[in-house]
């Protein structure tokens, strides 16, 4: 199956920071540093922000403001009630912060959809929107964008990328239905006495205030297991918390919006968006995101929602069946429901159906590693690309010596759960220029589209950097029928 590599790669930059909180390890070492700022002289004090100023402030957008909003964040730390001067309020708030270089280590895992405005553009080209999983210091992954058009030749051009980046403020939800909450701690093996006794003292719906202040009443009611209630206690509020708004500001390029690790359940990063368009029965459009949330331990499947890549809510995914990663929401529903792909197993592809975008509970069987490059398991590349023949489902598969490569096989449009097409051989494998980097001998994608007879496809190397291909649509789909699955 001919393959055109473009001559494009999105590298990992170093001199891309964002500005994160420093936290001292204890509060007496906070409280000393107010008091070593209280006590410098007004001269030195104009001195050492000048200085930070200088070096700092062409880096960052809004530098004075976030500087003032983190001296607020650690006010507590001060040794006494009195307000200090504004610059020795910048000075603190400097004190407290550090850059943090998001994609210095890698730059991964792309998914590509049409941007929500299409103007100025001439004839046959359609703009579109690249997330990217960026990797950082501490193998910390968060989201990051770039935006470009392919023309009416399938040729790419991108555009130009901010040298700084911002993060958005984070809102956690204005309320929760307790039976949902209730339904959500069980699956997560939350419920018991404990959450029982929490859940009974809030009304049906419910604020993370209300929340907060009856889990700290339980807890010092709590007898007994005091650190089993605890931590209780932070996977209680921590579910509450992974259900949150954020929004950037409209004057902000695509490129400088930057989706941090906001809550506990996403402490050690944001994970392989696989964004989609998704057209309603009404017409509305509405760009969804499966991504995996990390905190060290346990993945949580999160869904993320926009309109305008501006405003985003991100929430739980729910149900049994929400189990491990890479799930892939197809662009529309399917005889009146949801439908997703998933790999709750780790090893097989299932296809689910749901009436509610947010609650999965029954899984069926689509595919098992069938090839020897697919072996070890297989798994999707992003959502499924609607074409008139099926359809298109971009996959992954891991042979041997755990070299990933990627395929693709064929749906029934009707009946999603017929498979009607299957490439025996991958359609892109690592090459001698892909193989070598973060993690050797990987090819990944979280999703491509179809633009002028081409299947375009952003796809990362070797865990590293992302690059792009295209692939005949035509051509690939008349492969992927006269390959029908053996029955």
């Amino acid at each position: 199956m001919p393959v055109e590599r473009l001559p494009i790669v999105l590298g990992p930059d170093p001199q891309r920071v964002l500005f994160r909180p420093f936290d001292p390890a204890d509060e007496l070492r906070c409280s000393r540093i107010f008091g070593r700022v209280a006590g410098m002289g007004d001269a030195e004090v104009r001195a050492e922000l000048a200085a930070t100023l200088e070096a700092f402030g062409q880096r960052h957008a809004r530098f004075r403001q976030m500087l003032l909003d983190r001296y607020r964040q650690v006010r507590g730390c001060a040794l006494t009630d009195e307000e200090p001067d504004e610059a020795r309020r910048l000075l603190i708030g400097a004190y407290f912060t550090q850059e943090y270089a998001l994609e210095s280590s890698a730059l991964f895992n792309p998914s590509m959809v049409w941007h929500p405005d299409q103007s100025g553009l001439a004839r046959g080209e359609r703009r579109f929107v690249l997330s990217l999983r960026a990797l950082g210091e501490g193998h910390l992954s968060c989201i990051g964008f770039r935006s470009g058009v392919a023309d009416g030749n399938g040729d790419l051009r991108l555009d130009p990328v901010t040298p700084t980046v911002s993060v958005p403020q984070a809102h956690p939800n204005p309320s929760y239905d307790k039976r949902l909450f209730r339904q959500k701690l069980a699956e997560l093996d939350l419920w018991g006495a404990f959450a029982s006794e929490v859940l009974a003292g809030l009304p049906e719906r419910f604020t993370l205030q209300a929340l907060q202040d009856q889990t700290e009443a339980v807890l010092r009611r709590s007898r007994g297991l005091v650190h089993e209630a605890e931590a209780l206690a932070q996977g209680i509020l921590a579910l509450a918390q992974a259900n949150y708004q954020m929004r950037f500001p409209p004057e902000l390029p695509l490129s400088a919006r930057i989706i941090y690790p906001a809550t506990p359940a996403e402490r050690k990063g944001i994970e392989d968006a696989r964004f989609v368009a998704f057209r309603d029965d009404d017409g509305s459009l509405t760009y969804y995101a499966t991504y995996t949330a990390w905190d060290g331990s346990v993945f949580f499947p999160q869904l993320l929602e926009t309109r305008d890549f501006l405003r985003f809510r991100s929430s739980t995914l729910n149900g049994p069946e929400v189990r491990n990663k890479g799930f892939a929401l197809f662009p529309r529903r399917i005889k009146g429901r949801y439908a997703m792909l998933g790999r709750q197993d780790g090893e097989n592809l299932y296809l689910m159906y749901s009436d509610n975008v947010h609650f999965w509970y029954r899984k069926t069987l689509l595919a098992r590693p069938t090839h020897p490059w697919e072996y070890v398991q297989i798994g999707n590349c992003g959502s499924p690309i609607e074409t008139s023949a099926g359809w298109l489902v971009l996959t992954h598969g891991v042979g041997a010596m755990r070299r990933y490569a990627i395929g693709a096989m064929l749906l029934d449009l009707d009946d999603p759960s017929r498979v009607i097409g299957r490439l025996p051989e991958p359609l892109i494998a690592p090459n001698e220029n892909e193989r070598e980097g973060y993690v050797p001998n990987v090819v990944y994608s979280c999703g491509g589209q179809v633009h002028a007879g081409w299947l375009i496809l952003p796809y990362a190397m070797a865990d590293y950097a992302t690059t792009f291909a295209r692939i005949d649509l035509e051509a690939l789909l008349q492969v992927l029928l006269r390959h029908p699955p053996k029955p």
